[in-house]
């Protein structure tokens, strides 16, 4: 029976919950999350959760914050001023928008705080500084991918591009 192991593709079907029962992403009423294991696509704890399971095997489990997205560092927040961004942008306070590095990544960061001249953005992933527990099903194991890929690009486990 073939396992989950670094290099493969696993396709799962997944359900994430906050601390107080909020879902805060899922593949249901969509296709399975599909990714390649040991390449950095996943978040580090649910990776691991995922080794060594086999087609069918189904798991719950919490990963706490170092484990998923980190711990919130109120430091990761930034100044801008409204002219650095587009004029029809109308960015409102909790609307995330996409900053690009210079390297060319894109960051998703929440607007905190608007006025005339000014936009302060918080850096933190959404999902920083919560445990996350996941009730998974692993229902593909493959050699070669099976799916276009989606998501939102960020590295995390969400396919609703979302987070």
């Amino acid at each position: 029976m073939e396992k989950v192991e670094n290099g493969l593709y696993v396709s799962v079907d997944y359900r994430g919950t906050l601390q107080n029962g909020e879902v805060f992403d899922s593949s249901q009423g969509g296709q399975p999350l599909e990714v390649q294991i040991g390449v950095g696509q996943l978040i580090a704890g649910f990776e691991r959760e995922l080794m060594g399971m086999a087609l069918n095997d189904k798991k719950k489990f919490t990963l706490s914050p170092e484990d998923a997205y980190g711990q919130r560092d109120e430091g990761q927040t930034r100044d801008f001023d409204r002219s650095d961004f587009p004029p029809e942008l109308e960015p409102q306070v909790g609307m995330t928008i996409a900053l690009q590095t210079p390297e060319g990544r894109q960051l998703p960061a929440q607007i905190t705080y608007l006025d005339e001249e000014k936009l302060s953005v918080d850096l933190n992933h959404p999902l920083a500084g919560e445990s996350l527990t996941f009730e998974i099903e692993v229902v593909g194991i493959s050699s070669t991918p099976t799916q276009t890929q989606a998501g939102c690009g960020c590295g995390c486990s969400c396919s609703s591009g979302s987070c």
